[in-house]
């Protein structure tokens, strides 16, 4: 069995997470939210409503990876090639998403949610044993940079706030993030 998980440093990722997308939020005006980012087709609400969907996905993410990780590495390394197939319709709907949330979701809604998430994804680490966080599955590696082509219930945990962070730096908002409304 691989290392045990660093448990500890995960729960202080997801808190430095939880702290810097409340205070972003909490500093943006609406104009800072409809500024377009660095990098992406999206604006700075659109982009934060992205980050919070991250840590969202992972709960879809262990229950896949504890039902494909019981099946045969050939399988689930099948189900991962039939996913990849399906890059373009995926990455459709992912840049689609956020631009109608962020219409259903307000800032206040985001904050609320972004605590929910993270606070279920924390019971739920915390429950995990160091077997079911060995437990692995194929992932469609085009879908998104931080997928691997093997990744552990313990990788998928660590995920989200890779994902924030390599976001986070394409904020253009005017306060919280260094970019000083940047565009």
């Amino acid at each position: 069995m691989a290392n045990p998980m660093d448990r500890q440093a995960v729960y202080e990722d997801y808190e430095r997470a939880r702290r810097t997308f409340h205070e972003l939020l909490g500093a943006a005006s609406e104009a800072d939210l409809a500024r377009p980012t660095h990098g992406t087709k999206w604006n700075n609400g659109q982009l934060l409503w992205h980050m919070l969907f991250g840590y969202m996905v992972v709960r879809a993410l262990l229950v896949l990876v504890r039902t494909l990780g019981r099946l045969p590495r050939a399988a689930g390394k099948a189900f991962a090639r039939l996913l990849d197939a399906g890059t373009v319709p995926f990455d459709r709907v992912n840049y689609a998403g956020p631009r109608g949330a962020v219409k259903v979701f307000g800032p206040r809604r985001m904050d609320a949610a972004f605590d929910r998430v993270l606070d279920s994804l924390l019971r739920r680490l915390a429950s995990e044993s160091e077997a079911d966080l060995a437990r692995g599955m194929h992932f469609p590696v085009r879908w998104d940079p931080f997928f691997e082509d093997f990744m552990t219930l313990a990788d998928i945990y660590r995920y989200p706030t890779r994902h924030f962070d390599f976001h986070h730096r394409q904020l253009t908002l005017s306060g919280g993030d260094g970019h000083q409304g940047e565009g």
